[in-house]
């Protein structure tokens, strides 16, 4: 297909979603862009607008606003051709200009990194540091407006999708940054489909052998698998269909780097990871979520401790969803992930979803004061909270790390606010997230009425007291233990103050 064939096959997709009145400025994008990159070439040997348009795919398919998809066809001409900003602000107006700009900011901010296995992506590695001030810009323009990195994303999921016609030190670097950093951005933001394909491809490159032996081992046992999931499929839905609750069902195959961690925090070979894939459940209501619950396990054992509630607790990027892990045929065991329609969507596509409330596509509701979208932002508001304090790049880099680690537990205040930690967190690390004279003053903690350590590991469902005296200081050793950035750096700061 060429390009132009390419282009009108978007904009058909687009009409499925947008209203008329948005396809003009598409076509003048499109066209201006095709100008713009006319002598130039991709590393692949194909024409350089190949590139815009797979990047506007990927964003239509997200179903997003047409200044976004405008800017897809459109953000690498300031930075790869003749065009000025001027002439850009001249052209398309201030707000297509603006997500230009800001991803083209984020480019060319980039820097080289120095080559590192990718196993030491798992520890503390100082030499990553040199990339500090690239990704505190970063998270400035993510802040700003969330549609440049969600237009960044996609940017950098065609650019894995092609990066065989690199070298391969290029190779390396490319996959480290987008392992270390979009990757995480997009499980943070919620955009789940963007993470799993970032994570396998950059887990491609990285470590070439090792995907293509865990490649191999599902291939072999790919039959044997689906026949499985069918199977399941069938078990489940026939005892589910007699209770007259509205309710589809399907499966999904885990990705290939998380299977990989998973064999590396359990200590086991491929053969021993049971659980290569899993089973979605969606219905109509919240009740009919616990209801299904219920009678999935009224029928099949859970396996202890699998259960957890994301639907009274969401994540901090406001995934919700009822988990369990169930035996079923013998000694197989299968993970089952309960949720509603509206769940499913921003569990999919995380803050894209809140475009598609915004352009009030078919059955969907437009967004309400209520609409709690923007805690999606929390994490990246208190990054640049606690960075304003971090001069040095290694503090800000450990502490960015932590933020970015997806792992939470849920904490209880006396009240029974429910307070949102990093796994590992310390109760120095809860009395700091709800205030820092809460934190400086932190004499001792009771979790669930008992006394603990102040360096005591928080776990979810605590409901954790501070206790205070007035005059108390932070100490010295405190950062040997908090895990959070915040209480990292207010303990930096007064320890620093008093000299």
């Amino acid at each position: 297909m060429n390009p132009s064939e390419s282009f009108y096959a978007l904009l058909a997709q687009v009409k499925t979603y947008l209203p008329e009145p948005n396809y003009e400025i598409l076509k003048k994008a499109y066209a201006f862009s095709l100008k713009s990159h006319e002598t130039q070439q991709r590393a692949g040997g194909e024409p350089y607008i190949v590139h815009p348009l797979a990047v506007t795919k990927i964003l239509c398919d997200l179903h997003m606003d047409a200044p976004t998809l405008a800017a897809g066809l459109l953000h690498d001409v300031v930075e790869d051709t003749g065009v000025t900003e001027e002439q850009m602000e001249k052209e398309f107006g201030k707000e297509i200009t603006h997500l230009v700009l800001g991803v083209t900011k984020i480019e060319t901010l980039e820097s080289r990194t120095p080559e590192l296995h990718f196993k030491d992506i798992f520890k503390s590695n100082p030499e990553i540091t040199k990339q500090a001030e690239n990704w505190r810009k970063m998270l400035i323009a993510t802040a700003q407006d969330i549609r440049v990195i969600i237009l960044k994303l996609a940017d950098r999921k065609h650019n894995m999708e092609t990066l065989e016609f690199l070298d391969e030190s290029k190779r390396k670097r490319i996959s480290e940054e987008t392992l270390t950093l979009y990757a995480p951005l997009a499980q943070r933001i919620g955009m789940y489909e963007l993470k799993v394909a970032l994570e396998d491809l950059s887990f491609k490159y990285l470590e070439p052998k090792i995907f293509a032996d865990i490649d191999k081992k599902i291939s072999v046992i790919k039959v044997r698998r689906e026949e499985f999931l069918q199977n399941a499929l069938q078990k489940i839905e026939d005892i589910l269909k007699a209770q007259e609750i509205p309710f589809r069902i399907s499966a999904r195959p885990k990705n290939i780097y998380s299977i990989y961690r998973k064999m590396r925090l359990r200590d086991k070979p491929f053969d021993e990871i049971q659980d290569h894939a899993g089973i979605r459940i969606i219905t109509d209501t919240v009740e009919h979520c616990y209801a299904l619950l219920g009678i999935i396990h009224t029928h099949f054992k859970p396996l202890d401790e699998s259960f957890t509630d994301f639907i009274s607790i969401p994540k901090s990027n406001l995934y919700q969803s009822l988990h369990t892990t169930i035996h079923i045929f013998d000694n197989e065991i299968i993970e089952i992930q309960i949720r509603t329609e509206d769940m499913h969507r921003v569990a999919e596509f995380g803050v894209a979803a809140h475009w598609r409330y915004k352009l009030g596509g078919k059955g969907v509701k437009p967004p309400s004061a209520e609409d709690p979208i923007d805690e999606r932002l929390d994490w990246i508001k208190q990054v640049l909270d606690w960075q304003s304090e971090t001069k040095h790049p290694q503090e800000f880099l450990e502490g960015l790390k932590v933020e970015l680690e997806f792992n939470q537990v849920f904490v209880f205040t006396p009240n029974g606010k429910v307070i949102k930690l990093p796994a590992g967190s310390t109760p120095v690390d809860f009395a700091f997230a709800l205030h820092t004279d809460l934190g400086r003053q932190c004499v001792g903690a009771k979790v669930n009425d008992k006394m603990v350590r102040l360096d005591y590991a928080l776990k979810s469902g605590d409901r954790c007291e501070i206790q205070t005296r007035k005059g108390q200081e932070p100490h010295k050793d405190w950062l040997e233990f908090v895990k959070t950035p915040r209480a990292k750096s207010r303990i930096r700061k007064f320890l620093k103050e008093k000299g």
